[in-house]
């Protein structure tokens, strides 16, 4: 799959806020946001702000979804992907996640790891770490509130600047430490 990132631009406003209100998101915070919340949260510069920026996501010149790139500024910047509800389940994941990936090591010299967090129960998006070259790097329990008052495990992933560049995956031992 061709993959491409198209930035998004100022007179993309009404387009932006009809993507999020007309697809559904299960596995996000808010999975179902209101055209006055994304109103409010562009006026906040949720979607372009210092360290922070959106692109539209292509793939085969059919947009995918939308990307926000934030902590650009930091040496592990972190990503927010949301794709069209048609999309998922297609395969498309992994070479978009690549691409970001490739877009991210390249645009940001600075840059040393690439990082991503999703629910524990997003077994789709967990497996699309993996497969892109990601590594499981945290599991933090009860992190994640569910609108019915529960909270599950939040879970982030992340890929080495060395291991994007050399086409490895650097594993760490989980419990490095013995018990008494």
């Amino acid at each position: 799959m061709d993959v491409t990132f198209m930035p998004l631009s100022d007179r993309d406003a009404e387009e932006l806020v009809k993507f999020l209100t007309t697809n559904s998101f299960p596995y996000h915070l808010i999975t179902a946001p209101s055209e006055e919340l994304v109103r409010q949260l562009i006026l906040d510069g949720r979607f372009d702000a210092d360290g922070v920026r959106t692109y539209w996501v292509f793939g085969d010149n059919q947009r995918l979804g939308l990307v926000i790139l934030e902590r650009l500024e930091s040496k592990c910047p972190t990503f927010d992907l949301r794709l069209v509800e048609e999309a998922r389940g297609q395969g498309s994941g992994v070479p978009v996640l690549q691409a970001l990936t490739g877009l991210v090591f390249s645009d940001r010299p600075g840059a040393h790891r690439f990082a991503g967090r999703t629910r524990e129960d997003n077994i789709a998006m967990r497996k699309t770490f993996l497969r892109s070259g990601f590594l499981k790097e945290a599991h933090y329990r009860e992190d994640w509130p569910l609108e019915d008052g529960r909270w599950i495990a939040s879970v982030t992933y992340a890929v080495l600047r060395r291991d994007w560049e050399l086409g490895t995956v650097t594993e760490f031992v989980w419990e490095d430490v013995d018990q008494p």
